[in-house]
């Protein structure tokens, strides 16, 4: 009897050796037609505009992450912006810095910050997305 790699491991997370896979929410690069798609069905949505050079958000990152990991942001559609290379949805999204975080119950803005790093502000922000 051969085993493959997929089985043994299959059963070891059966079994409570190996953990599960956390529940994440992806995080996927922003093109108007996913935007438009997310806004149609009504979804909530987390617009992350970032720069790779800015420190504000380097630190806004593990806090994005850890929101992306919690169950109750399951639902939520995340878009990430970068400032430097896609200057057209900047400029319609209204983005003036990076490190601009956007929320939206399907095509209605629910609020946005700029150069926060307060996890728990954070947290409130992207929660007026799913109410």
């Amino acid at each position: 009897m051969t085993l493959s790699r997929r089985s043994v491991l299959m059963s070891l997370t059966l079994a409570g050796v190996v953990g599960t896979p956390s529940l994440s929410v992806a995080q996927t690069n922003f093109t108007q037609e996913a935007f438009r798609a997310a806004q149609a069905a009504g979804q909530p949505i987390l617009v992350e505009v970032h720069a790779d050079w800015c420190p504000v958000c380097v630190r806004q990152k593990p806090i994005l992450g850890a929101l992306a990991a919690d169950p109750a942001f399951a639902s939520l559609t995340r878009f990430l912006v970068d400032f430097d290379t896609q200057k057209d949805v900047v400029q319609h999204l209204r983005v003036t810095r990076q490190s601009t975080l956007i929320v939206y119950r399907g095509a209605t803005e629910r609020g946005r910050s700029i150069g926060d790093t307060d996890a728990a502000s954070i947290r409130a922000l992207v929660t007026r997305a799913l109410a």
